[in-house]
């Protein structure tokens, strides 16, 4: 092998080289644990006091949607929601409106989610063949053939359909446990102690009272589709996925 051919090799595996994988630990510190601590404990006037508390908590999950771009070389979808969650809820603090808009831009996100599945359903591109049936995650060229030689392809788009259905439910769940949650938790007026801590407790909550349910719902979904996907094409749940054995 001349040094040109071991120049061009190590080229390829470069630009073939996958995305680095998220890390949870990382997510969960940037994204709940140090706005937690911060907004809780580190907004009282004697360290950071109720505004820079605020500023520097939800400079974080910034910092990680900026992390997140930089290392996989592409937009996010749901970090960018995130960060505009973020911006909001700076923008509705600093500016000291009423703590209802914090509820209401809770349960906004998810809501708007849930309509846009709903609705994708009636165009050629349903939320969750966007998010799961896609080149770099499933083998499209695989599941189609094998779709047209058993002649389900119609079947397969009923089960997409049943599935965004599945998909608009987790959105609809979580907009209303974060409504509720957020018109419980968040009662004092912004730019005071009290109202950083409530924000905090808010964050810490939306896990085990949102995002596990909502995720529950989700997964479903995703079993939902691939059980099906299975089913009408004969191919086992490795040779659907990207990466399976050709042999």
């Amino acid at each position: 092998m001349t040094n040109k051919d071991t120049e061009n090799l190590t080229s390829e595996t470069v630009k073939t080289e996958p995305p680095a994988k998220e890390n949870m630990w990382v997510n969960l510190a940037f994204n709940i644990i140090l706005p937690t601590v911060i907004l809780i404990k580190l907004s009282k006037e004697e360290y950071l006091g109720p505004t820079l508390g605020l500023v520097v908590a939800l400079a974080f999950p910034l910092i990680y949607g900026i992390m997140d771009y930089r290392a996989r070389k592409k937009f996010n979808l749901f970090s960018g929601i995130g960060i505009f969650s973020v911006m909001a809820t700076g923008g509705i603090s600093l500016l000291e409106l009423d703590p209802k808009y914090i509820a209401i831009k809770e349960a906004a996100i998810p809501g708007i989610l849930a309509i846009v599945s709903l609705v994708s359903i009636y165009t050629p591109f349903p939320l969750i063949k966007t998010i799961m049936f896609n080149e770099a995650i499933v083998d499209v060229d695989r599941i189609n053939q094998a779709l047209r030689e058993h002649s389900n392809q119609a079947r397969f788009e009923k089960t997409l359909k049943t599935a965004t259905y599945l998909v608009a439910l987790s959105f609809f769940v979580s907009s209303i446990l974060n409504y509720v949650l957020a018109k419980w938790i968040v009662i004092s007026p912004p730019g005071t102690e009290q109202y950083n801590s409530e924000l905090g407790k808010m964050q810490l909550l939306s896990y085990p009272v949102i995002v596990l349910p909502a995720t529950v719902i989700l997964m479903g979904a995703f079993y939902y589709l691939f059980k099906n996907l299975t089913r009408l094409t004969d191919l086992t749940l490795e040779e659907i996925m990207v990466g399976a054995s050709t042999k």
